[in-house]
């Protein structure tokens, strides 16, 4: 028994060691004070993709905010109409009559179903040097798109560039304040950390530029990854492409606001994160140089975390119930306490860093580990179940979109 606690303990360690070095690095990389960048010379073309299906709740406000995008080079917006049966397409073609930069894009019908397919078809009809993605309830700040362009053209070996989510409709409850300082901390500042540590930057799926050629050079997004994003980081970090992290680069979205619609969008993100999983291991290339910090990442917040969340809660539990009787040097309810600390610290340090800390920020923060953090057990067992029935089934991954709600405030004036 002790020799089993001991390694538990050692390989907790390990993974608080690393998540403590990427908060710490994150959070030195956004305090730092950054040189002022000059206006490029040229500004290179754009195509902007915007996947949609039924989003007519939202879609006005997106294409506003698409509208405001302030960009001295060539832009054109595409809103690609994948089959929508509510107002979307009248909006889209509203918008597409008023600018002549936005499009409104039909997408024929076609398998497989999802938003990897829909931006595969948006590429090949668009002309430009990159392209840009964002989700269709996506509101990015006037100078987004112009910041992702200047950190690409001026970081050596970039292929892209990527900005920063944050949460639309985050006090709306408990759920959105809880989605928003996850976001906060590990979409930013972790992803802060690992570019001023590692210079490694990953795709979040919206908010991002990828250079035209370099797409095309790997065949574009992969039709069946349900986690397009984190696919393609794969490939183009495999090729020896860079993705900055631009942290001023930011786009407001909307998360879900109940537990139902949180669930469907977060087993779907499992399922495509335990599928490249699964095709990192098939394809040893994806594992070599740089490329294994990202599979390793991959490991350590789908596998890695959900297990030792649940050793911690059941020592926890067992310690308190004086069920468990150890010589080991480690108390069992020191390492629940440090998992929970460790935690609590990136969600604070990613407060700060983004300079919003608040008192209910401090509060949600506390209860997060007790509360939204375990709802990670129950999705990895749903994401596991739900990928052996497809694969089992042999049939095509199918795209759950995320449910929208009515905006209530648009961040673009």
């Amino acid at each position: 028994m002790n020799t089993v606690l001991n390694f538990v303990a050692i390989c907790f360690w390990l993974l608080v060691l690393y998540y403590s070095i990427l908060t710490v690095g994150g959070f030195l990389f956004r305090a730092r004070k950054k040189p002022k960048t000059k206006p490029l010379k040229h500004y290179p073309s754009v195509a902007v993709l915007i996947p949609a299906h039924n989003e007519g709740v939202v879609m006005a406000d997106t294409l506003h905010a698409m509208s405001k995008l302030e960009y001295p080079g060539e832009l054109h917006i595409y809103l690609l109409n994948d089959s929508s049966t509510d107002e979307t397409g009248e909006i889209a073609q509203y918008y597409d009559d008023s600018y002549a930069h936005i499009h409104h894009i039909e997408v024929p019908p076609g398998t497989p179903r999802g938003k990897s397919r829909v931006l595969n078809y948006g590429i090949s009809i668009s002309q430009s040097d990159y392209v840009a993605v964002y989700d269709a309830d996506n509101q990015p700040e006037p100078q987004a798109l112009r910041l992702l362009v200047e950190a690409a053209e001026t970081t050596p070996r970039a292929v892209g560039a990527v900005g920063y989510v944050k949460t639309l409709n985050e006090s709306k409850n408990a759920l959105t304040r809880m989605i928003a300082l996850e976001f906060s901390a590990f979409q930013l500042l972790m992803q802060a950390g690992r570019w001023g540590l590692f210079k490694l930057g990953s795709l979040t799926g919206t908010n991002l530029i990828i250079r035209r050629d370099i797409l095309e050079r790997v065949g574009g997004y992969d039709p069946y990854a349900l986690a397009e994003d984190a696919d393609l980081t794969l490939t183009l970090t495999r090729i020896g492409g860079l993705l900055p992290i631009v942290p001023d680069a930011r786009t407001w979205e909307q998360e879900p606001e109940n537990f139902k619609v949180w669930l469907r969008q977060r087993t779907r993100w499992m399922q495509g994160n335990l599928y490249l999983i699964e095709k990192t291991i098939k394809n040893p290339r994806l594992l070599r140089g740089r490329n294994f910090i990202h599979s390793a990442q991959l490991i350590l917040v789908y596998i890695c975390f959900v297990f030792f969340l649940l050793v911690s809660d059941v020592w926890f539990l067992l310690g308190l119930a004086g069920k468990v009787q150890s010589t080991a040097t480690t108390p069992l309810l020191i390492l629940w306490f440090e998992l929970w600390l460790m935690y609590y610290v990136q969600l604070v340090t990613a407060q700060m860093s983004d300079k919003t800390l608040r008192p209910i920020d401090l509060l949600v923060s506390f209860l997060m580990y007790f509360s939204y953090a375990q709802l990670w057990l129950f999705l990895l067992i749903r994401g596991v179940y739900y990928q052996i029935k497809l694969k089992l089934t042999k049939k095509e991954p199918i795209w759950d979109k995320t449910a929208r709600f009515k905006q209530g405030r648009n961040i673009i004036g």
